[in-house]
């Protein structure tokens, strides 16, 4: 298979403890230390990564790190801490419900596609010990990303960990129902508002109803990912929900600042719902939102150099450094629709291993 991205930026930004937080342009920043949800991210690159010959010795090498991290991340009852200074020290005791999820993510996609047994184990048991705290989330975005980590997991864990399904059925039925308190024929969303990250809740509803046999589920993610597509694809274009001012049902909507975490997310609610629907739409929607990075955005703007990429872009300028979330929202994408330009997608994307 063709290489889709280079892991230059990626390795620049990573030491011998994970990956630094943030980037002076293209420059490793270590005054910001590490963090569980990037981390997660880099172990799920790192992942897809190794499946490339080319590739495989430094992936490997930089999964290990990670993995090892995210291992010394878990407290004794089961949650993760998240910051750690460059010194080596935890800075917190316990970390957010975004961090804990998004560590639960990166460790499920590892499970499922990891061709290392000693990773997939290891992820399990991270995933195991963590599972009676998945109920506990209170955040829609929260329960989103364990949502995602869980389904990949799944086919894996559930004979060991009945209750798996449960917790997936508990985040799907808490999402339904935000989604039919707050949604109207003009607003078909789960909140009053769009803020970060916006197309992995209907992400996570297609992959809890395709896991668990769920239609109705699967029906609501379909409904709110093409609602968010009416509303951020202009003439052909992905315009994202910009960070200043968000987007409010009854308001106007931000168009800057536009994140990169954006265009990730729905390239892989895109690409997902083109698996299980078949329709050819979605997967030009993934297109579209990947052409973001490269320059088909709102200022027209490329952003990726050297395997890195940006953070964002307001209305008038671009910024210039190049942290370890945009790289990774670049990469992820990369390496996730890559395979589908190749012919041969990495996995069905119900979570089932390629291995």
């Amino acid at each position: 298979m063709r290489i889709p991205a280079t892991l230059e930026h990626l390795t620049a930004l990573t030491d011998d403890v994970g990956i630094i937080q943030h980037a002076v342009e293209d420059i490793p920043n270590r005054s910001t230390g590490y963090c569980v949800d990037d981390v997660a991210r880099a172990l799920l690159v790192a992942t897809a990564a190794s499946a490339y010959p080319e590739l495989e010795a430094e992936a490997l090498r930089l999964g290990r790190i990670y993995l090892a991290y995210l291992f010394d991340a878990q407290r004794p009852d089961g949650r993760m801490r998240n910051f750690m200074g460059f010194d080596r020290r935890w800075l917190d005791d316990v970390g957010s419900e975004d961090s804990f999820a998004r560590g639960i993510w990166g460790l499920g996609y590892t499970v499922a596609h990891a061709h290392k047994a000693t990773w997939r184990s290891l992820s399990a048991r991270i995933i195991t010990k963590a599972l009676p705290h998945m109920g506990d989330f209170t955040h829609h975005r929260s329960m989103a990303y364990a949502a995602l980590g869980l389904t990949m997991a799944f086919p894996s864990l559930v004979d060991s960990q009945p209750e798996l399904r449960d917790v997936l059925l508990r985040i799907g039925t808490h999402l339904q129902r935000a989604f039919e308190a707050e949604s109207s024929d003009e607003w078909v969303w789960f909140e009053a508002r769009m803020t970060y990250d916006n197309a992995r809740l209907p992400e996570a509803m297609m992959r809890i109803g395709a896991m668990i046999g769920r239609d109705d589920f699967i029906e609501t993610g379909i409904e709110a990912l093409d609602f968010y597509e009416r509303l951020c694809i202009e003439n052909g274009i992905f315009v994202p929900i910009g960070n200043a001012g968000w987007c409010h049902r009854d308001g106007e909507r931000s168009r800057y600042d536009q994140q990169p975490l954006e265009a990730a997310g729905l390239i892989d609610a895109a690409l997902f719902a083109f698996d299980i629907t078949g329709q050819e739409r979605y997967r030009r929607l993934a297109e579209i939102a990947y052409d973001w990075y490269f320059g088909r955005n709102s200022i027209n703007a490329p952003l990726v150099i050297d395997g890195g990429c940006r953070d964002g872009f307001s209305e008038n300028s671009v910024n210039r450094n190049m942290g370890a979330e945009s790289t990774l929202a670049y990469l992820a994408s990369a390496f996730t629709l890559g395979p589908y330009r190749q012919g041969r997608p990495v996995s069905s994307n119900f979570g089932h291993s390629s291995r």
